[in-house]
């Protein structure tokens, strides 16, 4: 059992040291890259999986994939202030989610948003091609 858990601190550690390289190395803030990278993940997610982005999977895959990363750094950083750690993973996990989670809303509950106007006819607001 102690190589098991030797094995799984090992690669906690790995992917952590993976992570704090990519965001020192970057020019974008944390917060930024968490929004950025979450986005991505989540089009990766539904395009490997073949899923429409209205369906949960890529979703809850994301999510997953959230929660790990987030007891990952619970696991691995050890803050003098409790409270203050979570609220940053909190932080996280919200900045993560929250696109995703409002396009699948949007995806899902408005879809005309996100079709195309039929031919021949004219979009609201938009000038003919006579002027």
């Amino acid at each position: 059992m102690s190589t098991v858990w030797t094995a799984v601190s090992g690669g906690m550690l790995s992917w952590y040291d993976v992570k704090m390289f990519i965001e020192r190395s970057s020019a974008v803030s944390s917060d930024a890259l968490h929004v950025i990278v979450g986005f991505v993940l989540w089009m990766l997610v539904a395009l490997v999986s073949r899923r429409p982005l209205s369906a949960s999977l890529p979703w809850l895959v994301l999510l997953v994939l959230l929660v790990f990363n987030e007891a990952v750094d619970l696991w691995v950083e050890q803050w003098p202030n409790p409270a203050m750690q979570y609220g940053e993973s909190a932080k996280d996990l919200l900045l993560t989610m929250t696109l995703p989670t409002l396009l699948l809303a949007f995806v899902r509950f408005l879809p005309q948003l996100f079709r195309q106007p039929p031919r021949g006819r004219r979009r609201p607001g938009a000038r003919s091609r006579r002027s």
